[in-house]
């Protein structure tokens, strides 16, 4: 069984020809790129925000094993769901990291197979054609999560460090998130910085009250907190925001904004 495209066509261009072009549009080339331990990418119709992500993407290496973590949009399946079956997708077929995600399950107390999580979750979907741009040999371990507790997310990050230690090549984690959703442009601008300050200080606990306490609705909060705990726990020295703008620039409506930020750490 594959995993089927859900978004082809309506996020981003299906025809390959025009998604390839499109993403060389998006994706600015770079002299410089690092190898960074993750990036924090928005999830929105690539007219939005892959202007944001690509510009992020761009600054990284991309290796052929890549974790991406996004949140779980619909409700369907397990709270921390991997996803098993291989992605059919407009730029080839994209296997999963068997190795790496065989051995997060078997360790894991928290993470578990489930691919019905992943059939209609569009977060994880819209990185994986950036990253195919950037990586034709690309493999990758997809996690969806609802909402969970800190500790929770602390165990996952746990989970997912131990896997990555033993496994014999680079990774690259991926946390896929939007920032905050329809408020004035004003409003989601102060919210998201609050979030934004506590990414950029690496301090996942002070962003995950920072969100709950603010009420601000960014929807891969969980992801995002996972990636930082786990990337603390692979010695990320920094976090640096490379941009951040909202729906506004694209659709020219500032009162109903959603937020979006890329950012990489490193």
């Amino acid at each position: 069984m594959t995993r089927l495209p859900v978004v082809a066509d309506k996020f981003y261009p299906g025809d390959p020809t025009i998604l390839r072009q499109t993403l060389a549009d998006l994706v600015p080339p770079v002299q410089n790129a690092i190898k960074g331990k993750a990036v924090i990418v928005p999830h929105a119709g690539y007219v939005y925000s892959g202007g944001v992500a690509g510009e992020t993407y761009s600054r990284v290496e991309v290796p052929e094993t890549v974790i991406i973590l996004g949140p779980n949009h619909h409700g369907r399946g397990e709270p921390v769901a991997l996803g098993t079956e291989n992605w059919a997708m407009p730029l080839g077929e994209v296997h999963i990291a068997v190795d790496l995600a065989a051995d997060i399950l078997k360790q894991s107390g928290v993470i578990v197979a489930d691919n019905e999580a992943h059939q209609f979750e569009h977060s994880l979907e819209v990185q994986v054609p950036f990253l195919q741009f950037l990586q034709d040999k690309l493999t990758i371990v997809p996690i969806v999560i609802s909402h969970i507790s800190y500790s929770q997310c602390l165990q996952v990050a746990l989970e997912i460090v131990r896997a990555v230690k033993a496994y014999d090549r680079p990774v690259l984690m991926v946390a896929s998130t939007d920032m905050t959703h329809y408020e004035s442009r004003q409003s989601a601008s102060m919210k998201d910085h609050l979030a934004l300050k506590n990414i950029l200080n690496l301090e996942p606990q002070g962003l995950y009250n920072t969100v709950v306490t603010n009420r601000i609705s960014m929807c891969g909060i969980m992801p995002t907190v996972i990636t930082l705990l786990a990337t603390m726990e692979l010695e990320a020295e920094k976090v640096d925001l490379i941009r951040y703008t909202d729906s506004g620039e694209a659709s020219g409506d500032t009162n109903q904004v959603v937020g979006y930020a890329g950012l990489v750490i490193s």
